[in-house]
């Protein structure tokens, strides 16, 4: 923890900000820290504090090494925790003081600038100390991820015709649990037939029918980082129409992935996968971003990947692709890989970055009309598969590696 107190530290620095009041859980998760109600942290330039109430001291000093513990008693000071924050902003001579916008209710901000010092509401400055991945992140969220890939293909196993969308998700969050989940990511996307036009259907007990399409939308949470991914699946032949939007967004897909470059923006790889989905004349029924951030963030993680995203991409973000179709009362297809930014190669240009994939399920290729791909994309696609064979076929048995390999291109 005490690298990612230096990198606070270094932010203050370099803003001219004198101390950071941090509330959040997601920002105490990632300085792996305690995170209850009762548990605030404040860094300055020269030091960091956790101040806890009486509920968390014995706890606190069992588990906390960087941070030096301040116990604070409103029932004998009268005051909440901003009475501590007081005395060691006045100790340490500290004119500005920072908050995260989001964490702090309007009384609680007048109250803090009733201690005398200059308030500043940060927002995106405090999510982007994370936006790029340390090493031990990357590899945490690859186990998550992994996790993920094993739980899907356990889930799809067991689906048939007339089981419910509550049984389906009941089935995600099972085997997720079963399988070291600390928890779900969000609320488990399920959805059959036409309700696969709402990107975020929540499951129901709408039934299971032949070839109609079945998104499950879900992600964990493993050693605090975050996975997320969307599949769809039929139970028979799908309907042509519904093939038709299924290749739509898989070259949408290899669209985007194949945007990324040195300088590239969020919003270059958003109109890239866009592109592809308004020439084929479904625009309108692509209504959200490409992509998103991933990490701790339960209150959001950078880059995102949208049509206003001006957030250059540098190696060690990781995000989500995943571009939609939802035609109303009808149907949707969306398909959603978490990816790393990751160098490529270099000359005498410069630098050249692209897309690892994360997600290692295959796509499925009995939905796929090849004929309307171009050989770019031909290329992208037998990338992936292939990607997607060689890190997996090594610890799968002889009969499960044949199974694989029949996927690739």
């Amino acid at each position: 923890m005490a690298k990612r107190i230096n990198k606070i530290q270094e932010f203050l620095d370099e803003k001219d900000i004198d101390a950071l009041l941090i509330k959040s859980k997601t920002v105490k998760k990632w300085m792996n820290t305690m995170t209850g109600s009762g548990c605030q942290v404040l860094i300055t330039k020269e030091h960091g504090y956790l101040i806890v109430d009486g509920r968390y001291i014995t706890e606190a000093k069992e588990k906390e090494h960087d941070l030096e513990i301040i116990l604070h008693n409103p029932h004998l000071t009268g005051r909440n925790y901003l009475g501590t924050v007081e005395e060691i902003l006045k100790k340490e001579n500290c004119k500005t003081l920072g908050v995260e916008a989001y964490q702090v209710l309007v009384k609680e901000y007048h109250e803090i600038e009733k201690l005398g010092i200059e308030v500043l509401l940060l927002d995106q400055e405090i999510a982007h100390l994370r936006i790029v991945k340390e090493d031990e992140e990357i590899e945490a969220m690859k186990k998550s991820i992994a996790i993920t890939d094993e739980i899907y293909q356990k889930v799809i196993e067991h689906i048939h015709l007339g089981m419910s969308e509550y049984e389906i998700s009941a089935l995600v969050q099972y085997y997720s649990i079963a399988s070291g989940a600390q928890q779900m990511s969000f609320d488990t996307i399920v959805a059959t037939g036409e309700r696969t036009a709402l990107p975020h259907g929540r499951p129901t007990s709408r039934k299971v029918k032949a070839h109609e399409p079945i998104m499950i939308d879900f992600g964990i949470q493993y050693q605090n980082y975050q996975s997320d991914m969307t599949r769809m699946c039929f139970i028979g032949e799908p309907d042509p129409k519904i093939k038709e939007i299924y290749d739509v967004v898989l070259k949408a897909q290899l669209a985007g992935l194949g945007a990324i470059k040195a300088g590239a923006k969020g919003k270059d790889v958003d109109k890239a996968a866009r592109d592809v989905i308004e020439a084929a004349g479904y625009g309108e029924y692509f209504n959200h971003g490409l992509g998103h951030g991933l990490g701790i963030g339960e209150d959001g993680e950078g880059p995102t990947l949208n049509s206003k995203s001006e957030t250059v991409l540098q190696e060690h973000m990781m995000m989500s692709c995943e571009p939609g179709v939802y035609v109303p009362g009808k149907y949707g297809i969306r398909t959603e890989n978490m990816l790393i930014c990751k160098k490529w190669q270099q000359n005498e240009y410069g630098a050249f970055l692209h897309f690892e994939p994360l997600t290692l399920v295959p796509i499925d290729l009995d939905g796929v009309d090849l004929s309307l791909f171009n050989e770019k994309e031909k290329q992208l696609l037998t990338d992936y598969q292939q990607f997607v064979y060689d890190t997996l076929s090594p610890h799968l048995n002889e009969e499960e590696s044949a199974w694989l390999h029949t996927l690739t291109l």
